[in-house]
């Protein structure tokens, strides 16, 4: 006789699915909404794989990363493994490895692969075989990674210790999640291209190299923010053997910050060969080309017109920071008079200062995103920038290069601050720092 199935304990198994249902929801939610808040392609990927080992019961795994339209980028990332052990598998030819089995799925259609046992599974290359017994690999689940528009990415693959495979709920799991996370990373990797093509804008917009001048050396270091931010800076030699400095940067991030930036460095080139001795001359030509081609923006700069082989140094600045000179004996900011930024006034205009520099001394250029990058408030940053530079050690006072390397490892700190993906993070701003050292006839240095 057929069992009897009473209607509360029907009742009873669809409340159970339900259940079920609700919390796989729940999961998928909290995971897909740690995703999103990636701002970064790598730490997308990094998520990516630790979402998904925990989904599929894995303890490893890696991501390969080769987009179907050929413009990058092409990469590996592992999880719980060495640079190393992605060497080693990658040393699988293509036709046997899981993931190059599924970056080849546009042929046959296949979105995932289960090797369940891979010490017992017959067919399989025997440098697969050898690679998963050298790294302890007892079986493999690999995912296309394909976006709906953008179509295939790349593929994901987790590794277990032991035979096994993940059931059917974690594979719908972890299907369903590594749908969205396509979508995610697709658009990370446009922003990363965008972010490169924005890079190598920049870079190119600014100088390659300093020039040598007789009497004083330059260095340079210069970090870009995320974002791509305006900053600039530069240095000419102009006539009768004296040298224009400027360093600036332009409201806004991204590439129009960056044109914008290119703009102005040119033209204050320009202004600097035509009228360079007089640095409230320049920088008020500067303004007014601002007003005029950018008025939605506005811009700090500072110019310095300096004779190297006299140490002087006649300056102005426009809202920027003040410069700080270096040496034996001190470390001190050059009070620069107090002004508004390009853009800000309906006329640009403040008094020069004329500075004189002691045999040995560096005096340092710099933007504020030195400043913000420090993670402190603005008072503060400048007295760590300060206390970096009085306690330098007498081998970088001699090296301006030396010197900027040791103010960076001492203001920065060495890893991001807490919430450095956020869209107002310092982290984002760029950092200028530029360093003119004054030759020494009797010290050490050049």
């Amino acid at each position: 006789m057929a069992a009897i199935v009473r209607p509360f304990e029907q009742l009873a198994a669809v409340q159970d699915q339900l259940a079920s249902w609700i919390s796989d929801l729940t999961t998928l939610h909290d995971f897909t909404e740690r995703l999103a808040g990636t701002s970064e392609l790598e730490a997308a990927l990094q998520e990516m794989l630790r979402t998904g080992a925990a989904l599929v019961g894995a303890r490893r795994g890696m991501v390969v990363l080769d987009p179907a339209d050929g413009l990058g980028p092409r990469t590996s990332i592992g999880y719980g493994l060495p640079r190393a052990d992605l060497g080693t598998i990658e040393t699988v030819p293509a036709g046997s490895a899981v993931h190059g089995h599924l970056l080849d799925a546009d042929t046959d259609g296949r979105d995932e692969l289960l090797h369940p046992d891979l010490a017992a599974e017959t067919g399989l290359d025997p440098r697969h075989r050898e690679v998963a017994a050298h790294l302890g690999f007892g079986a493999s689940y690999g995912l296309r990674l394909a976006g709906e528009h953008s179509g295939r990415l790349g593929a994901v693959v987790w590794f277990y210790d032991e035979p096994a495979e993940p059931t059917g709920r974690q594979r719908h799991l972890v299907k369903l999640y590594g749908r969205y996370a396509a979508e995610h990373v697709a658009r990370q990797i446009e922003l990363a291209r965008a972010r490169e093509t924005v890079a190598v804008l920049r870079e190119e917009l600014l100088p390659s190299t300093l020039p040598r001048v007789p009497g004083a050396r330059l260095a340079v270091r210069h970090l870009p923010g995320r974002r791509g931010g305006g900053d600039w800076f530069d240095a000419l030699p102009l006539p009768d053997a004296a040298l224009g400095v400027s360093v600036g940067g332009v409201t806004g991030s991204g590439p129009g910050a960056v044109a914008a930036m290119g703009r102005l460095r040119a033209s204050l080139r320009a202004y600097a060969v035509m009228e360079g001795e007089d640095p409230v001359a320049v920088l008020s030509d500067l303004e007014l080309l601002l007003r005029l081609t950018e008025p939605a923006r506005t811009a700090t700069a500072l110019f310095a017109y300096v004779e190297p082989g006299e140490r002087k140094l006649l300056m102005a600045g426009a809202g920027h920071c003040p410069p700080l000179v270096v040496g034996p004996r001190r470390a001190e900011y050059v009070e620069t008079t107090l002004s508004a930024p390009l853009g800000m006034l309906s006329c640009w205009e403040a008094p020069s200062v004329e500075f004189e520099a002691a045999p040995g001394d560096t005096v340092l250029f710099y933007t504020d995103g030195l400043l913000h990058r420090t993670g402190e408030p603005i008072d503060r940053a400048f007295a760590i920038l300060h206390a970096a530079a009085a306690n330098a050690p007498r081998g970088c006072l001699d090296d301006p290069e030396a010197l900027l390397d040791h103010l960076l490892s001492a203001c920065l700190p060495q890893t991001p601050p807490p919430g450095a993906d956020g869209p107002h993070s310092a982290y984002h701003d760029d950092v200028v720092l530029l360093a003119l050292r004054f030759a020494d006839p009797y010290g050490g240095g050049r």
